[in-house]
């Protein structure tokens, strides 16, 4: 399961690994929800990605890693990281997991998309429902 491959590819290319980047809650926390949204948009047949506000939100991401003083190539760096990006991947897992969408559930992951749009989440910004 791949949560982030195609937004983040679009958003932020790839350079050597940085280890700074990765201890910065805010960044994380954000690639955690793009992730989740994105699994949930990809699991329910009744909820679209809102993938210019997806795309938008990792790009403010991005910006405010270099107003954190990030360089271009730290940020990209870490995008890139493969074992930084599994790890995202199954904090993003677990999370969906616990609010009631394992892996595979179909249902289980549009409850969990109604409810975070309705709830207004960030999550839930960043899906459609159909």
């Amino acid at each position: 399961m791949r949560f982030l491959p195609i937004l983040l590819s679009a958003a932020i290319l790839a350079a050597p690994a940085s280890a700074a980047l990765k201890d910065e809650a805010g960044i994380t926390e954000g690639l955690i929800v793009v992730g989740i949204a994105y699994e949930i948009s990809r699991v329910c047949p009744d909820i679209d990605a809102r993938r210019l506000r997806g795309l938008s939100y990792l790009l403010s991401l991005k910006s405010a890693a270099r107003q954190m003083g990030y360089s271009p190539a730290e940020i990209e760096a870490f995008i890139d990281d493969k074992a930084e990006k599994r790890k995202l991947e199954a904090v993003a897992r677990d999370r969906l997991a616990g609010m009631g969408a394992v892996r595979g559930d179909v249902a289980g992951h549009c409850a969990v998309g109604r409810t975070e749009v309705a709830r207004d989440t960030n999550i839930g910004r960043l899906l459609a429902p159909r």
